[in-house]
């Protein structure tokens, strides 16, 4: 038992803060790559996990988007690997960084698909501020510790570079411009939209479908419990009832409270290491990944 201290900073000789410090000893303009690594994959890695996968909820929610996600049909088709195919290639700048293999290769898959649509500037600004934004919030409210400040402007110099690299005009330049422009695109073009709810139950269904059968209703209930009331009536989803609603935001308040009491993470938590990852059991190519309108169309 020794290193074990109840009082102390650590469980087992490894600082609970030791990501903290690692992080406030780096310069967030000029190492925020290794920074926003830190936070996705050592420090918060279940949290970004689950803030992002609300964040595609949001999107959803603006017609031009869900629309154009449901004439696809992938999202309904291909749900699973649809899944898969966006958080991997997402993950590569993270692990491996904007100037490697990996990492090019990733962001110029992300470019041909968004290449093949009709997609306007404004609505690829505004997916980028929920990739920037969802999370930071999420973590306030139910991480271990919020993010420090430099931490928060590494994390918007990240998404700021992503969205250069994929051609994006007029990033917004910090996080209070990107807090801004996700709530004002959304209380602008949040709109009731039948593609837009067919395209987040069918993401609904397979994120509850991670879970035993028994208790896929209540992951549902739980998911739309994170969901505000913009978003749950952009949806046409209920909020369920007060006393689940409490409940569910209570649990995830006091995960984050406990995680406080443990050690710091060694190892790095990587989406294709992770169980709900299920479409390339094998190994994938990241060339491979996404869709292909004209091969898919011509098939």
């Amino acid at each position: 038992m020794s290193g074990f201290r109840v009082g102390g900073n650590h469980f087992g000789g490894v600082p609970r803060d030791y990501w903290r410090r690692r992080n406030a000893a780096l310069d967030p303009q000029r190492d925020y790559a290794e920074i926003y690594r830190n936070i996705a994959q050592y420090e918060f890695p279940w949290e970004i996990l689950q803030s992002l996968s609300l964040a595609l909820f949001r999107t959803f929610a603006v017609p031009t988007i869900g629309e154009l996600l449901d004439r696809t049909q992938e999202f309904q088709r291909h749900t699973q690997k649809r899944y898969d195919d966006t958080t991997l290639l997402l993950e590569q700048p993270t692990t491996a960084g904007f100037d490697s293999d990996a990492g090019r290769t990733a962001i110029r898959r992300i470019n041909q698909m968004h290449r093949a649509y009709d997609i306007s500037n404004n609505d690829l600004r505004y997916v980028l501020s929920t990739f920037v934004v969802v999370p930071i919030r999420w973590i306030a409210d139910y991480g271990k510790r919020p993010l420090d400040p430099g931490e928060v402007r590494a994390t918007v110099a990240f998404y700021q570079h992503l969205g250069r690299m994929m051609g994006i005009k007029d990033i917004p330049a910090d996080y209070q411009e990107f807090g801004d422009l996700m709530d004002d695109y959304e209380g602008q073009h949040f709109r009731t939209n039948p593609a837009s709810r067919r395209v987040a139950d069918a993401t609904l269904n397979l994120l509850t479908s991670f879970y035993p059968r028994p208790l896929m209703p209540l992951v549902q209930a739980a998911a739309r419990s994170m969901m505000d009331p913009p978003l749950l009536a952009a949806l046409a989803y209920q909020r369920p009832p007060t006393a689940f609603y409490r409940a569910t935001h209570a649990l995830l308040a006091a995960r984050g409270r406990i995680l406080r009491l443990f050690p710091a993470r060694r190892t790095g938590a990587l989406a294709e290491n992770y169980a709900r990852m299920r479409s390339y059991p094998g190994g994938f190519a990241l060339q491979d990944l996404g869709t292909f309108p004209e091969r898919d169309h011509a098939g």
